[in-house]
């Protein structure tokens, strides 16, 4: 179940804390990492500081997006220590764990980490289906990439072992992939622009009271087809109509 974990790596200005997150990976072992759009490419100092886990710097993948690096992943986990306007369901280190480590059997798991000294932008986050937030000490909670990486690695690790031993494998609905979920948010803004609801000029948040309200729901992949198959319909009798 851990070759279906995969660590994203959001803009990492810092080619050793590259090399010190592919560490921590391998330790776990975990073997999935994808950049996007690191500031420089690993290097000598990643490798170094990689200490034994250079091939997983090998065989790490470069992309341009965040939504290139998800595409594939039916569970999305975005780190956040900040609270944000528009809330986002949140769970803390170790119920990420055992949440990744139950549906990895099903399909790929990213865990989303942002830049080393702003994190994820809000429009990144909300590409998440939770939020994770490691409860350090409120008085020093400064926790540097590469220990982040590790703390909910080791999470994983734990909850996938204690699911092999107890042979348990949890038997999850199917759910839809990130590249499905993102094709029907542009179906559903498509089809409320074209019936008036959304203001073309004047938008507002519909759009992401709508993704947080989908994404808290997790619509399986069925009920994902239902959706878009009632939004192709009423187009259809917009268009009718016109």
């Amino acid at each position: 179940m851990l070759q279906n974990i995969r660590v994203v790596l959001v803009n990492t200005s810092h080619t050793g804390n590259i090399g010190s997150a592919a560490r921590a990976m391998k330790t776990m072992g975990i073997t999935d990492l994808v950049l996007v759009n690191p500031v420089e490419q690993p290097d000598g100092k990643s490798v170094a500081l990689a200490a034994g886990a250079s091939d997983i710097l090998a065989r790490a993948r470069t992309v341009n997006s965040l939504q290139e690096a998800i595409a594939d992943c039916g569970l999305v986990i975005g780190t956040s220590a900040r609270s944000r306007t528009l809330q986002w369901p949140m769970l803390d280190s170790r119920e990420a764990g055992e949440k990744a480590a139950g549906e990895s059997a099903q399909h790929k798991v990213a865990f989303v980490f942002g830049r080393e000294r702003t994190g994820l932008t809000n429009d990144e986050l909300q590409l998440c289906h939770f939020h994770v937030a490691i409860p350090a000490n409120p008085e020093y909670s400064s926790l540097n990439l590469a220990m982040a990486v590790q703390t909910l690695c080791y999470e994983v690790r734990m909850a996938t072992l204690a699911l092999e031993t107890q042979e348990e494998v949890s038997q999850e609905q199917e759910y839809p992939l990130q590249q499905d979920l993102e094709r029907f948010f542009v179906h559903l803004e498509q089809t409320l622009l074209e019936s008036g609801f959304i203001i073309r000029q004047h938008p507002g948040q519909v759009m992401s009271k709508l993704r947080r309200l989908f994404t808290r729901v997790r619509p399986e992949a069925q009920e994902l087809n239902i959706l878009r198959g009632i939004l192709s319909s009423l187009q259809k009798k917009m268009q009718s109509e016109k």
